[in-house]
Order: C-alpha cells, then sequence, then structure tokens
C-alpha cells in the first residue's frame, strides 16, 4: 500500500518538491513546434506548476521563459514578437528568447541597466517537431534523453498532445496496467469474433494474464503473457516505465513498434500527454484498435480522438471534446447492448474518463492493490527510491547522465515458443527488431 506521505512525495510536482526537484533534471517537451509560429504572440504554457509563456521571434528563435516580467511582473502574454524578441507592453522592455534585456525605453540612455536584467528562461531545444525546455539548474545541461522514437529522422514519427485533467502519476499509470485492457477496452469482444491470429484474441479469451515485473536501470518492465490461441505457443506483451514520466505499450507488433508516451505534469492536476511514434514498417496497420473483427466491425471504442479548439487560456490546449462536463458522451444504450463495454467510443478516451473520475489526486490510502497490480507497486517504488536519492545524496537520476540508457527499451507484442525464460525471449526479440539507430544509419546511407 502507498502511505499517505508516499503519495504525497509521488504526485506533487512544484519547484521544491521530492518529485518535482527529480523531474527538472530531464528535458521537458513543452509544446509541438507548430504551436510557436515566427512572429505571432505568444502562447502560455503551463510546466511543473509554473506559468510559461513560449514563443518564436521573427528570426525563428524559440523563447520560452517565466510569464512575468522581472521589472513590475506584468505578464508578457501580452508582449508583442519582435525581430529579435519580445518586448513588454508595459513600459516596452524587450527580453531576447534567452531572458536577456535588450531594451528599456522608457530609461535615459544614462539610466539604463538592460545588461543586468533577465527574465527567467530556460534552455530549449527542438526535435522531430517538439519544442524541449530544461528546467533544472545544474551547470551542464544534459542532452536530450536517447529513446528510440526520439532518433528518427525529422518527418518519420507522428506527434500528438492531448491534455487530462488529473494528477500525471494515475495518467502514466493506466499506460503500465495492462489487464484493464481486457475490460475498458475489449470487454464486450467475444473471442469467436476475432480473426485467427490476431494478437487481441489472447486478451479477450484470458482476461486475466500472468505477470513478471522487474527494475531496469531506465524504470521498470512488465512482460504478460498468456497461452496464444494456438494452444501451443504463448503470447507475450511487454511495456516500459522509463523515467520520469514516459511508458512504452504494448499496442503493435514489437519487430516494428517505436514509440515514447510521456506523461508530463502541468501542475498537481493537470497532465499533457504526448505521443512520439515512428509511423515505418507496418505498425500502422498492426494497431489492435483498428482490426476489423469477423463481422464486419471493429472493435468497439476504436473512433479516433476529437479536439477542442485551442485557447489562449493556462488550461486551453489540445483538450478533448468529449469530457466530464459532457460524461464524456457516454452512451448507454449501447453499453447496455453491449456494443461498447464502457459505452465511451475511443480507446485514449476511455482511459481519460476512468483516469479522471478518479479525482484531480488519487488519495492512494483507499486503494486496495492486487497481484494485477505489480507493475504499480515496483515502479512506484523505483520513482520514489530515484527521486529521494536525488533530494537526499545528489545522487544523478537515471538517464541524466548517459541519455543512451533508453535506447534499450522497447515493447510490443510478440509470441514465443514454451518454457523460453522471458528474458532471453526479450533479448531475442530486440535482437530481431528494427532499430532506431540502425535505421538512421541505413536512411543516411
Amino acid at each position: 500500500m502507498t502511505t499517505a506521505q508516499e503519495s504525497i512525495e509521488l504526485t506533487r510536482v512544484g519547484a521544491g518538491t521530492v518529485m518535482g526537484n527529480f523531474m527538472r533534471q530531464y528535458w521537458i517537451p513543452a509544446a509541438m513546434s507548430s504551436e510557436l509560429q515566427s512572429g505571432q504572440p505568444p502562447v502560455r504554457l503551463m510546466l511543473l506548476g509554473e506559468k510559461l509563456i513560449g514563443f518564436r521571434d521573427k528570426a525563428g528563435k524559440v523563447g520560452i521563459m517565466d510569464h512575468r516580467s522581472p521589472h513590475r511582473c506584468a505578464s508578457l502574454f501580452f508582449g508583442r514578437t519582435e525581430d529579435d524578441g519580445i518586448r513588454c507592453v508595459y513600459h516596452g522592455w524587450k527580453f531576447g528568447a534567452d531572458g536577456q534585456c535588450l531594451e528599456q525605453p522608457n530609461l535615459t540612455e544614462e539610466q539604463n541597466f538592460a545588461d543586468k536584467v533577465r527574465a527567467k528562461a530556460y534552455p530549449v531545444q527542438e526535435r522531430n517537431g517538439v519544442v524541449w525546455i530544461y528546467m533544472g539548474e545544474a551547470e551542464q545541461v544534459p542532452e536530450l534523453p536517447s529513446f528510440e522514437a526520439n532518433l528518427m529522422p525529422e518527418g518519420e514519427t507522428v506527434v500528438r498532445m492531448v491534455q487530462r485533467e488529473c494528477n500525471w502519476l494515475q495518467a502514466l499509470e493506466g499506460d503500465i496496467d495492462t489487464s484493464h485492457f481486457g475490460f475498458l477496452h475489449v470487454g464486450s469482444v467475444k473471442p469467436d469474433n476475432v480473426p485467427d491470429g490476431h494478437p487481441i484474441h489472447g486478451t479477450v479469451s484470458d482476461r486475466a494474464p500472468q505477470y513478471l515485473v522487474r527494475e531496469r536501470e531506465y524504470g521498470t518492465q512488465y512482460a504478460a503473457y498468456r497461452p496464444h490461441e494456438d494452444g501451443r505457443r504463448t503470447y507475450w506483451r511487454f511495456n516500459n516505465f522509463m523515467f520520469p514520466f514516459w511508458t512504452q505499450t504494448p499496442q503493435a507488433k514489437f519487430e516494428t513498434y517505436i514509440v515514447a508516451r510521456g506523461w508530463v505534469p502541468m501542475d498537481d492536476t493537470h497532465t499533457m500527454f504526448i505521443s512520439i511514434q515512428w509511423m515505418g514498417g507496418e505498425v500502422a496497420k498492426q494497431r489492435t484498435n483498428v482490426v476489423p473483427l469477423k463481422d464486419g466491425g471493429t472493435i468497439p471504442g476504436s473512433s479516433p480522438d476529437k479536439l477542442l479548439p485551442n485557447t489562449a487560456g493556462w488550461y486551453g490546449r489540445w483538450r478533448m471534446e468529449a469530457n466530464a462536463d459532457n460524461d464524456y458522451l457516454i452512451d448507454r444504450d449501447a453499453q447496455m447492448r453491449d456494443e461498447i463495454f464502457t459505452g465511451i467510443d475511443g480507446i485514449h478516451l476511455q482511459d481519460q474518463a476512468i483516469t479522471e473520475s478518479m479525482g484531480g489526486i488519487i488519495d492512494h490510502t483507499h486503494e486496495r492493490l492486487a497481484p494485477s497490480d505489480q507493475m504499480i507497486t515496483r515502479s512506484r517504488r523505483a520513482m520514489l527510491r530515484a527521486a529521494r536519492a536525488f533530494r537526499d545524496t545528489g545522487a544523478p537520476s537515471p538517464g541524466v547522465e548517459n541519455p543512451d540508457l533508453f535506447r534499450t527499451a522497447r515493447a510490443g507484442f510478440f509470441v514465443e515458443e514454451p518454457d523460453v525464460d522471458w528474458e532471453e525471449a526479450y533479448e531475442k526479440q530486440v535482437e530481431a527488431a528494427v532499430r532506431a539507430a540502425d535505421y538512421v544509419k541505413h536512411a543516411a546511407e
């Protein structure tokens, strides 16, 4: 059981908190590159409880900084984006993308002290359509994380964001809980309606998989296994948690599935989900939620997500059209007819509804965890151990000094012969997989 103190340490992310300070040692995806247009107005961003603004000056340089001007704390959201920075409309002070004050036009030349003034700005990098920022205080800014999906050539990945109104931990934990798939997402699917050889058959014919969990240098890993439909082999699903808030889910074939799913805390009760996925190989065709069933339909709940238009508010970005205010457009008739187990149409939306229904932050003392939750408990333990070690001794956060650590993580499903050691089976699949580094090298040649 997670204690009240452990729950506080795991879920709070503001400056000075155990988990907040830990997460600030890592690069954090802040926005889509497309959200920050050259010379256009700034965008409000909320990250780890800090109110920031992001902009791209007319020269194309991105700046992300505290929204408050260091002069009189007026919000730079109302500022004017110019050739080489952003100008506060209150007194005309201009700041470069790095936060340096460039002009103080309301002062005489003798009074000017712009060289001594800086807005609080964070280091920025862009890769594959994502703007990353580093919010830590280390003298040596680390490299971007090297999980496979972050190594693909420009244009080879698809990135999406969706906001969730709940704490980052309960949002993330939905991704590392494999047994819920057989109920929340495919609870109405009957085994005899699944095409022969399709991997979802194992999930719906055996909704209580066995688990194996181990801690790895980059985080934690589970291997869920069930008998394959042929009655001889074993169906495996591998999933990873990677520090500080990344997951890899087993949604496609192991050998070609390259993905990273981030659960970025906006504050204690809002999370920005980001998915970075390689669209090479046959990944799009292999996703379990788009394969037709024998009766000609598809797995219930496979409709695409629909988003509201972004607004300028602190929580105005990448919001679902179906939400708590409209009960996620639940169709009780479809639920009663057992057409959609939840009555909620959409895999992501089903997860969203359930994790938001837990409240802004779960009171973990009310949980009654079961053997099927061992990936949850082991991951929490790993998070607390790493975050407390950083707090107490300054121990390097896993993967910060060695970002290549994340290259070894791979998730997905596969079928293997019986009686094979699970870790040997994993290593065998890793060796046979399409690796991002190899793909990049091949593309360069």
